[in-house]
């Protein structure tokens, strides 16, 4: 009787203290009577939460180290605990033994408080005791501890005495495992499904389905409104208060241009007015789309047509630095064009007051302005080449963006005292993460600079900023490392690759010269963009790492291909759907949400992603996918009397290498760069190899016969040898 009372009261004031949310209670009464309850551990606070706020009387498993602490004397009368060591196993026979009785029994399978904010190692021990006493495992996150002065994070994240608290309980799982297999595999096994339960766990319970404004405002509520989070070329850093503001001001004059959830283009570089315009069109429902100003004219205008684009935004300086006035003159003939400068003009003091008030109450702005903006409505446009060359757009609702987020931070200990320096541009689905969304929605300070190009001044921005993270392709990060300085990188933590293959070249250097090792990743527009990715716990070289957290997959058969699959994904990450040019404005949804990347991949016993190589017909030069079909079609633009085949091959500067295959006698890359020029058509989509041959391998159908093309390429590219 006491002891209820006690706890009824320790609920009342945790509750009226820390407004504890407890969600999932039905997954607690659904389980067994044999039953393990992992938690997650973020604080000295944990065990108290789940002993009050969970009904049921159970038993708690701690580590040895603190059962004999002086402080625990007075819990060892009131809850029974057990003094484990997680890398001890005869240490668990007990706890088995207890659990086998019919008795729950909560363990934090990390065996410590964390230490980064994120999860940590987790012990194989846990999942052991699950196996042996045919236990369900019942996943509870707890999150908000965190923050408290009763954690470990002092000087990492904005402690407060009084933050939310949530609990939150999934269903239960249960080990499978074959009757065959060996004591030690079942516990190799049974620690390995038990961290992928607690990776999940994590994710599941992250407020990942709502908008990105709601993020931004939650982020800047728990890092601090005057946390510093962007900064660009101009060294003008802003908080979250004067981004907020700058976008709400920005928002103010937007609402006249267009309506909400139409499609206005963004026409802007890796510069801090880049973000806040995207955030300032979010803030009244208006859906930027990304314009790539290096597609050339016509992929460009292609773009406008295929989402419905009346109104470009972009900025006198830009078009002016970048020389891009004819590139700007020609989509003016296709959509109007407003530049940031002119609006400054049209700011009155109450558009200033206004946006000053919004900032300090984001949440009450946020609800009044996106009244009818829900969290799976579009929040961004990217547009990708199609198969005729054709620009497919494609649709990222706000969870889409926010799921891939809260993945990558399920798996990495990013934190608020991290800095990335970021020079892939956000027109690009890998800048667009790594730069924008994931820095703003968890405290990362990001710096944007204009080009990844620069290779010997971005190792002297690193330098000189401090840099923690850095997100490259292939080709960017063996320039940086080829023209560094040994220590230009010293405070690096994280350096990951994508968008491209990773080769063992640019691997090697970037340990010998740096002790840096390379994180790479997989992923496609469409996922938002991250699928798979090799990570601090997780590592496997030669491998992309291993798919994102409830992200689905599965492998197709190829005829023809002995290894792997053609591979197909589904999560919450993946897009709302296409734009496509015949059906302009209007979105195309996934067939029960599933999406074909048109890679052939291998996925080993482990989970880690081996790339095969690509199925259709496209090409990655520098990061960029380069459809061969298109380029096809630029050789029959420069040379329609013959005949064209465009085929890729292995380039271990760029990744790939287009080479054309042509029944035209003089073929030059110089006469097929004037003619790409003549046309507005991207300079990556002109060839660097040209072979001349009789005639063109076809089918029956008439069609080019690619595989016997690729085969006699092969042939004479040996004899060239």
């Amino acid at each position: 009787m006491l002891r209820n009372m006690v706890i009824w009261v320790l609920r009342v004031l945790l509750r009226a203290a820390y407004k504890v949310e407890l969600k999932g209670l039905e997954n607690l009464n659904k389980v067994g009577d044999r039953a393990l309850i992992v938690a997650n551990h973020t604080s000295f606070l944990d065990a108290v939460l789940l002993s009050v706020f969970l009904p049921d009387d159970i038993s708690y498993a701690i580590h040895s180290s603190y059962f004999n602490k002086w402080w625990m004397r007075p819990i060892k009368a009131w809850v029974h605990l057990f003094a484990i060591d997680h890398t001890d196993p005869m240490a668990m026979k007990s706890l088995i033994k207890h659990v086998k009785e019919g008795h729950k029994v909560v363990i934090f399978p990390e065996g410590r408080i964390t230490a980064t904010g994120s999860l940590m190692k987790i012990y194989p021990g846990p999942g052991m005791v699950a196996d042996k006493a045919n236990a369900e495992i019942l996943p509870v996150r707890i999150d908000g501890a965190q923050y408290t002065p009763f954690s470990h994070l002092r000087g990492q994240v904005r402690l407060r005495w009084f933050p939310k608290i949530r609990l939150g309980i999934l269903p239960s799982h249960r080990f499978d495992f074959p009757a065959t297999m060996s004591a030690r595999e079942r516990r190799h096994q049974a620690g390995k499904v038990l961290s992928n339960i607690m990776s999940d766990m994590v994710f599941e319970t992250t407020l990942y389905q709502r908008r990105t404004w709601d993020a931004l405002a939650e982020a800047a509520y728990t890092h601090g409104h005057e946390h510093v989070v962007l900064e660009d070329v101009e060294r003008n850093p802003l908080s979250y208060r004067q981004f907020m503001t700058r976008s709400f001001l920005l928002g103010n004059l937007f609402h006249k241009i267009a309506e909400p959830k139409e499609y206005v283009g963004v026409l802007l570089p890796n510069v801090s007015a880049c973000s806040i315009t995207v955030f300032a069109l979010q803030s009244q429902g208006i859906v930027p789309a990304m314009l790539n100003y290096t597609a050339g004219e016509k992929s460009s205008i292609a773009a406008l047509e295929t989402a419905g684009i009346k109104t470009v935004l972009t900025s006198h300086r830009f078009i002016e630095k970048a020389g891009l006035e004819d590139f700007l003159a020609c989509l003016q003939q296709h959509a109007h064009i407003l530049f940031l400068e002119d609006f400054r003009e049209q700011v009155g003091i109450w558009d200033k007051v206004s946006a000053l008030l919004s900032a300090r109450k984001p949440e009450r702005a946020i609800a009044r302005r996106l009244k009818g903006i829900r969290s799976d409505d579009t929040a961004i446009v990217l547009f990708t080449s199609g198969s005729e060359g054709l620009p497919k757009g494609v649709a990222l609702s706000h969870q889409n963006l926010l799921a891939n987020a809260a993945q990558l931070g399920t798996l990495f200990d990013f934190s608020a005292r991290d800095t990335c320096l970021n020079a892939l541009p956000l027109f690009h689905s890998f800048g667009l993460m790594g730069g924008m969304i994931l820095p703003l929605v968890t405290g990362i300070r990001v710096f944007l600079y204009p080009s990844p190009l620069h290779y010997r001044i971005i190792p002297e921005v690193a330098y000189e900023i401090n840099a923690t993270l850095i997100f490259g392709t292939n080709v960017f990060l063996a320039g940086y490392a080829k023209h560094a300085h040994p220590y230009d990188f010293y405070s690096v933590r994280y350096v990951v690759a994508g968008a491209e293959k990773l080769q063992d070249d640019t691997r090697q250097i970037w340990m010998d010269k740096f002790g840096l090792r390379i994180f790479e990743g997989y992923g496609a527009t469409e996922a938002s963009p991250v699928l798979a990715a090799n990570t601090p716990m997780h590592f496997k070289a030669g491998t992309v790492g291993r798919f994102l957290p409830s992200i689905q997959h599965r492998l197709e058969p190829v005829p023809g291909i002995q290894q792997g699959g053609r591979l197909w994904i589904k999560g919450p990450n993946v897009m709302a759907g296409y734009l496509l040019h015949d059906k302009p404005a209007e979105l195309q949804p996934l067939e029960d949400g599933w999406y074909d990347t048109g890679d052939i991949v291998t996925v080993d016993d482990d989970g880690f992603v081996q790339i095969q190589g690509r199925l259709k017909r496209f090409a990655k030069i520098a990061g960029e996918m380069i459809s061969l079909t298109a380029v096809e079609a630029l050789a029959n633009l420069c040379w329609p009397d013959a005949s064209h085949a465009v085929l890729a091959i292995s380039d271990a500067n760029k990744g790939e290498q287009l080479v054309l295959m042509t029944t035209e006698e003089g073929t030059t890359r110089k006469a097929l760069q004037a003619c790409a020029k003549q046309h507005g058509i991207n300079e990556l989509q002109v060839p660097r190899q040209y072979i001349w041959i009789d005639e063109i391998p076809l089918l029956g159908t008439g069609k080019t016969h690619y595989p016997a093309a690729q085969a006699l390429l092969a042939e004479m590219l040996k004899k060239e040898q």
